[in-house]
C-alpha cells in the first residue's frame, strides 16, 4: 500500500512538471498529460495499479460533469440551443451508429453492441482540452458558447449511449424502441431528480449558517449526491449532474454571497479537477502495460491500426455533420438567418476542436472486467487501447495545430458583441453608481461627518471617472488604447513589489500573519480587476 501511494504521488508530481512545461511553452496542458501517460506505460518496472472499474466512473465523472456544468452561462447557452443541440445529440448519435458499423466490419469478433460502446466512449470531444487550447487567443464569443455548451450535454448523452451499450453486451438483448423510450424516460426523470436536490442545496446554502468551507465541501458533495439518488432510482445520474450543476450555477449569485466563500470554491474545485485529470492519465500509464499484454488474438500493432483508423473516421464525421448543420438550418428558417452567417472560418475551428479527453478516458476505464456470468468482458483492453489512441491522436494533432489554424485563417468576431474591457468597464459603473446612490439616500449625513465615508466617496467618483476614460478609449485611438495598456502595466508592477514587501513584512514577523494574508488577498483582488478571473 505504501509503496503504490508512493508511486502514484511521485508520478503526480512528475505530471504536474510536465504541465509547468507545457505553460512555460503556451501547449495546452492536456496534450501534456496524454503524452505523460504515454510516458509512464514505457517505464520498465512500473506496476499496474488495480483500481476497480465502477469506482472509476463513480470518482471521476460526477464532479467533471458538474464543474462542466457550473462554468456553462446558462444565457449564452439558451441563446445558441438550436447548435449546441445538433452537435451534442446529433452528432454523439451519428458519431456512435458509424463508428458501431464501421469497428464490427473492420474488427474481427467485434459485434454491433461493442461497436456502439466504443462509439458512445469516444464520441464527446473534451471542454478542458477545447478551452485550454483557445485560451488567449481572439476567438469569437459564439464558438466558444458552442464548444463549451456542446462538452457539457454530449458527455451527458454520449454516456447514456455507453450505458445502452453496455447494457446490450452484459444481457444480449437489445430493442431499438425500448432503448429510445428509456432514453427519455431515463434523462428527462433524472433532470427532474438534479433540480429536486440542487433545491435542497440551494436552501441550505442561501438559508443556514454555513461557512465558505462548509459551502466548498457541500459543492464538492453535491455530484456525488445527485448522481447516486438518481442512479439508485435507474434514471440518468449523468443528467441529475448536468442540470443540477446548471441550476446552482445560475442561481450561484444569490447562493454564495460572499467573496470569501467564492475565491474559496475556486481554490477547491480548480484544484480538484486539475489533478482528477491529472490522475485519470496516470491510472492509464500505469494501465497500458497490461491492457496491451492482454489484447488477446490482436497484436500491438494491429490495435494502433484500428486507433488510428477509428481517430481518422471520427474527425472526418465532425466535419460530415459541422458544415451542414451550420448552414441547413440558415436555408429552413428565416429566423436563424437574422444571426450573422458562421462563414466558412467558424465551422471550421469548431469541426477541427473536437479533441477527446479525460472524459472518455474514465468511461472506457470504466468498462468492468467480467460478464453476469464471470466470464471475461469481450474485447475490454481492445476498447480502452483505442480511446487513448483517439485521444493521443485529436489531442496532440489537431489540439497543435488548431491555434495555427486560427490564426492562418484570421478568425474575426461575427456577432455584435461587446468587448471584454468595455463589458468590465460598464459593469463597475453600474457597481459604482449603486454605491454612491445609496450612500446618498441612506448615509447622507454621515458622508459630511465621517471622514471614512466621505474618502470612499471621492474614491469612488475617481474610479467613476478612470472608469469612464477607459470607455471613451475602446473607441479611439491605439496611442490611447497604448496608454491604457501601460497604466495597467504599471499598476501590476505595483501590485508586484506589494507582495514582496508583504513578504519582507512576514519575515520582520511585527505583523500578524493572519493580517498579512488579508493584505494579500485584497492586492490580489486588485490585480484581479485588470486580469480578469481566468487568469486563476
Amino acid at each position: 500500500m505504501h509503496h503504490t501511494l508512493l508511486l502514484i504521488l511521485g508520478l503526480l508530481f512528475a505530471v504536474f512538471l510536465l504541465v509547468m512545461l507545457a505553460q512555460r511553452f503556451k501547449i495546452a496542458y492536456p496534450i501534456f498529460l496524454v503524452l505523460s501517460g504515454l510516458g509512464i506505460s514505457l517505464i520498465p518496472g512500473v506496476s499496474s495499479l488495480q483500481v476497480e472499474p465502477e469506482v472509476i466512473f463513480m470518482i471521476f465523472l460526477p464532479p467533471l460533469l458538474y464543474e462542466a456544468a457550473w462554468y456553462t452561462s446558462w444565457n449564452d447557452f439558451w441563446k445558441w440551443k438550436r447548435p449546441i443541440s445538433l452537435l451534442a445529440f446529433g452528432l454523439v448519435f451519428f458519431t456512435s451508429l458509424v463508428i458501431a458499423y464501421v469497428s464490427s466490419a473492420i474488427i474481427p469478433g467485434f459485434t454491433l453492441a461493442l461497436g456502439f460502446l466504443l462509439g458512445g466512449i469516444i464520441s464527446p470531444p473534451d471542454a478542458v482540452a477545447a478551452a485550454t487550447v483557445l485560451k488567449g487567443m481572439k476567438v469569437p464569443k459564439r464558438i466558444l458558447t458552442i464548444l463549451e455548451g456542446e462538452s457539457l450535454v454530449n458527455d451527458a448523452s454520449s454516456l447514456i449511449v455507453f450505458r445502452f451499450a453496455l447494457l446490450a453486451v452484459l444481457t444480449g438483448t437489445f430493442s431499438f424502441q425500448e432503448a429510445v423510450g428509456q432514453f427519455f424516460i431515463m434523462a428527462g426523470m433524472g433532470v427532474v431528480v438534479g433540480l429536486a436536490i440542487t433545491h435542497v442545496f440551494y436552501f441550505i446554502h442561501r438559508f443556514l449558517p454555513t461557512t465558505p468551507a462548509i459551502d466548498a465541501a457541500l459543492t464538492v458533495m453535491t455530484p456525488y449526491i445527485l448522481f447516486l439518488v438518481a442512479e439508485e432510482f435507474h434514471f440518468s445520474g449523468i443528467m441529475a449532474v448536468v442540470s443540477g450543476g446548471l441550476f446552482m450555477s445560475y442561481r450561484a449569485h444569490e447562493v454564495f454571497q460572499t467573496g470569501s466563500t467564492r475565491l474559496n470554491m475556486l481554490g477547491v474545485w480548480t484544484t480538484m479537477i486539475f489533478v482528477m485529470n491529472a490522475f485519470v492519465f496516470v491510472i492509464i500509464g500505469l494501465k497500458l502495460p497490461e491492457i496491451m499484454a492482454g489484447l488477446g488474438e490482436y497484436s500491438v500493432w494491429q490495435a494502433v491500426k484500428y486507433g488510428l483508423l477509428i481517430s481518422l473516421i471520427t474527425i472526418v464525421l465532425r466535419f460530415l455533420w459541422v458544415y451542414p448543420a451550420a448552414f441547413v438550418p440558415r436555408w429552413l428558417s428565416a429566423r436563424v438567418r437574422r444571426d450573422p452567417s458562421p462563414g466558412w472560418k467558424g465551422p471550421l475551428v469548431i469541426g477541427w476542436a473536437g479533441m477527446r479527453g479525460v472524459v472518455s478516458l474514465a468511461t472506457a476505464l470504466s468498462i468492468p472486467m467480467l460478464m453476469t456470468d464471470g466470464t471475461s468482458f469481450p474485447h475490454r483492453n481492445l476498447i480502452i487501447f483505442i480511446t487513448f489512441v483517439v485521444i493521443l491522436i485529436t489531442l496532440v494533432v489537431q489540439g497543435l495545430t488548431l491555434p495555427f489554424i486560427i490564426k492562418l485563417i484570421k478568425l474575426e468576431e461575427i456577432d455584435n458583441i461587446a468587448r471584454e474591457d468595455e463589458q468590465q468597464a460598464g459593469i463597475q459603473l453600474r457597481l459604482d453608481n449603486i454605491a454612491l446612490d445609496h450612500a446618498h439616500r441612506r448615509h447622507s449625513e454621515e458622508l459630511v461627518d465621517n471622514e471614512l465615508l466621505a474618502f470612499y466617496k471621492e474614491n469612488i467618483k475617481l474610479r467613476m471617472e478612470n472608469t469612464r476614460m477607459q470607455l471613451n478609449s475602446v473607441e479611439c485611438s491605439e496611442m490611447q488604447l497604448v496608454e491604457v495598456k501601460k497604466y495597467q502595466h504599471v499598476l501590476m508592477e505595483i501590485y508586484a513589489l506589494q507582495r514582496k514587501e508583504l513578504f519582507q513584512l512576514r519575515r520582520e514577523k511585527y505583523y500578524s500573519d493572519e493580517e498579512i494574508r488579508k493584505a494579500e488577498m485584497q492586492v490580489d483582488l486588485n490585480e484581479l480587476k485588470i486580469t480578469g478571473s481566468k487568469h486563476l
